[in-house]
């Protein structure tokens, strides 16, 4: 729950659900020109990140990517083949502000607050509907990040 304003003395009340019931996307957002990619699945494993990393592969087939991961046990790449134009740059542990992806997260939750969805398929639509509409310069707004753009635009002269 966000924030919200009522009047001096007067406890605000807010709905809520007791109910969990999940969905899982994997995305991946560039930086550099705000194109994206997301992945819905039910779950996460191993062979469903390689899964989406195939996927990704083909989006945009010959631009090379960098994907950046974190430490979580799905992201295990010991027995995994990656596409020969995919990158994994691994994160150090506990720094979320380095992964781009974690950004457009912390993003889409701001618009989430305090918002009551009756069904799993009309939170599925907000979610949508909130990913598709989010512009290019809004990516780069978002997950732009000056270190990783000196690098990669070092990496990359021509």
């Amino acid at each position: 729950m966000g924030s919200c304003i009522s009047a001096k003395g007067v406890r605000p009340v807010i709905n809520y659900q007791h109910k969990f019931s999940s969905t899982y996307l994997y995305g991946s957002y560039s930086p550099i020109d705000g194109d994206s990619f997301v992945w819905e699945v039910e779950g996460v494993s191993t062979q469903i990140f390689e899964a989406y990393l195939k996927t990704l592969s083909q989006h945009r087939p010959n631009e090379f990517k960098i994907v950046v991961i974190d430490n979580a046990g799905f992201h295990s790449t010991k027995n995994i083949q990656l596409p020969d134009n995919i990158y994994l740059l691994r994160i150090p542990p506990y720094t979320p502000e380095l992964n781009p992806c974690e950004q457009i997260w912390a993003y889409i939750k701001t618009r989430f607050k305090n918002q009551v969805f009756q069904t799993m398929g009309s939170l599925k639509s907000w979610i949508y509907e909130t990913v598709e509409n989010m512009s290019e310069q809004t990516i780069i707004s978002v997950t732009s990040n000056h270190h990783y753009l000196n690098c990669f635009n070092t990496a990359f002269k021509n």
